[in-house]
């Protein structure tokens, strides 16, 4: 019989579980009875930017963190999927580090070309999910936002594929009720335009106040201050922005800090990180977790020990993305379509567990790096999604770490080399602090039109080094927490 199968979002994570069955659909597979649900009226998940905070029009929670003016922190050269690069898509290469709506553009690239619109309701949230041990299936609750009426439909599997970048952790501080400024958390952080001429006070020391603070910092705030818990970045960061111990408490507009000192300031963000929130899933089910590389309660990272017919995707802390997204999602399809069979719980028990123990081993940014390549690695043993050079991807991600911290301002202007393709990226037209409009139009206009791209020697030699051995970046002193 043919499974029945709901899946919870159609994020990144989501979109490649349609692809993943569509993929063996094409190659003379079954197609599976498939439903995905999305909250939002479309498709893309974190990728979508709105306006919008706290709540949407129809009162449910916010879900996008997305930011005007993000670009991509990370090279894309890193975030290629296997079967759809990033020349293909726009016909030429295009530089390592895009804006948000050009990166989004790619992801529904490869949506456009497939039928996967198809299987997605949108404007349905999910409200419970239920699992009958007689009948062996789930019952998925599902509002539908427009109609403001309940669904209840039956499924043999379930995949939760809503991110967890989308709940805040949002810690107290003394004095934060009458702080006179503004107070926000990085989830509802939209426009650093906002915050010109303003003194803005960052609380945590990860990507998102790494990214939100050059931000501020690019579109004029007079002040940033990043306040970290552990230990300070350690990169060098331009004049009118400094790292400060831990924010103590607030007086007025007066931050105090750990270290007796204290500074006026006109605005605080809390980069604190996300809670994975699964609130449509009964206690049993939910996954517990921080943001781990390997969180325990799923085997292979995708498979719940509570139940082997749930799912989860993308619930890892992640240096890769999109990527290991598919390649779970082929593992997803093994599972659930009789390809793989999984072996016993004491087996998947002892596997999480030697997976788990050696994450908790780790001891610097490129052994975290290797662990999740070898994670990917290991999951593609068991479908036939396409090699992407998992380990070259490391490579050009630490190089990456070392030239942050070479110039963390100055880093995006940089150049990789795909493992897809073997080209080599252009450079951006500008240097990224003087480029102010981040929309897909003035970058497609500005740096897709074919000409000699403009190469930096010292990039270029790295680059190649990265096809044959590791780079080393420099040791960071801080922790590595979202």
């Amino acid at each position: 019989m043919t499974p029945r199968i709901a899946i919870l979002g159609a994020g990144p994570s989501g979109l490649a579980q349609l692809r993943a069955f569509e993929s063996a659909a094409h190659n003379g597979a079954e197609m599976p009875d498939v439903v995905c649900y999305e909250k939002q009226d479309d498709l893309g998940g974190m990728w979508n930017y709105t306006w919008r905070t706290g709540l949407d029009q129809y009162g449910e929670p916010v879900h996008g963190s997305m930011y005007r003016y993000l670009w991509s922190n990370g090279p894309k050269e890193c975030l290629e999927l296997a079967d759809y690069s990033f020349e293909e898509h726009f016909g030429q290469p295009i530089p390592s580090y895009p804006p948000r709506a050009v990166l989004r553009d790619y992801i529904m690239g490869r949506v456009d070309k497939s039928d996967a619109r198809k299987y997605i309701k949108f404007n349905h949230a999910v409200r419970w999910v239920e699992y009958d041990e007689k009948t062996e299936k789930f019952t998925v609750t599902v509002a539908d936002l427009k109609r403001d009426e309940l669904i209840h439909e039956e499924f043999d599997y379930v995949v939760v594929a809503t991110g967890h970048f989308s709940t805040p952790n949002m810690p107290h501080f003394p004095g934060v009720e009458s702080f006179p400024g503004r107070v926000l958390h990085a989830h509802d952080f939209r426009d650093a335009c906002e915050f010109e001429n303003r003194r803005v006070l960052l609380i945590g020391s990860s990507y998102s106040a790494e990214d939100i603070g050059s931000q501020c910092y690019k579109y004029g705030a007079a002040r940033v201050l990043i306040s970290y818990r552990s230990a300070p970045t350690g990169y060098t960061w331009p004049e009118r922005f400094d790292e400060v111990p831990l924010l103590q408490r607030l007086e007025g507009k007066t931050a105090h800090f750990a270290d007796g000192t204290s500074e006026e300031v006109d605005a605080v963000v809390m980069c604190t990180g996300y809670l994975h929130h699964f609130p449509f899933l009964p206690d049993e089910f939910k996954l517990r977790t921080g943001n781990r590389l390997y969180p325990r309660g799923m085997y292979k990272g995708v498979v719940s020990q509570a139940n082997d017919k749930l799912m989860f995707l993308g619930m890892q802390d992640q240096y890769f993305t999109f990527n290991m997204f598919d390649a779970q999602a082929w593992f997803a399809r093994e599972v659930i379509t009789g390809g793989y069979e999984l072996p016993s719980a004491e087996e998947q028990a002892a596997d999480i567990e030697a997976w788990a123990g050696r994450e908790e081993a780790l001891a610097e940014p490129n052994d975290e790096i290797d662990f999740q390549a070898d994670y990917i690695r290991d999951l593609m043993r068991f479908s036939d999604y396409p090699e992407f050079h998992v380990e070259e991807q490391g490579a050009l991600f630490k190089a990456w770490l070392e030239h942050k911290a070479e110039d963390i301002m100055g880093y995006r202007n940089r150049s990789y080399r795909s493992t897809l393709t073997g080209s080599i990226a252009p450079r951006l037209h500008e240097p990224w602090l003087e480029i102010m409009d981040d929309s897909k139009e003035y970058f497609l206009a500005n740096n897709l039109p074919k000409r000699k791209a403009r190469t930096d020697e010292q990039v270029l030699s790295r680059s190649e080094r990265t096809d044959k051995q590791t780079v080393r970046p420099r040791q960071r002193t801080a922790t590595r927490t979202r």
